[in-house]
């Protein structure tokens, strides 16, 4: 009886014999893989960015959520110096200031 090793390779009597060969997947499995992968194709190609959009398709309402959008962003900043303590008086201020919240 041939047994195995651990690369897979059949051993006869500790002798290398040769790779074992994996079977061939079957045609219907490669087809079906190939009409997957036209769709998803299609799919992604047929899109403009996103596939679920983000802004509303009126322009009155999509000009108000750009707003907003654009207002978020105009704040992290403000967020971002809070958060590292960017916002507070500097130590070398030559004049003196209140420790506390001001």
């Amino acid at each position: 009886m041939k047994a195995n090793d651990t690369a897979g390779n059949r051993v006869a009597g500790g002798e290398h014999v040769g790779r074992v060969v994996p079977r061939a997947k079957p045609p219907a499995m490669i087809v079906r893989r190939a009409v997957w992968m036209v769709l998803a194709a299609a799919a992604v190609s047929t899109s403009t960015g996103c596939l679920i959009p983000m802004y509303s398709g009126d322009p009155v309402r999509r000009a108000e959520q750009l707003i907003y959008t654009s207002e978020d962003l105009r704040a992290i900043t403000d967020e971002w110096e809070r958060i590292w303590f960017l916002d507070q008086p500097s130590h070398m201020t030559p004049y003196r200031t209140h420790g506390g919240v001001l």
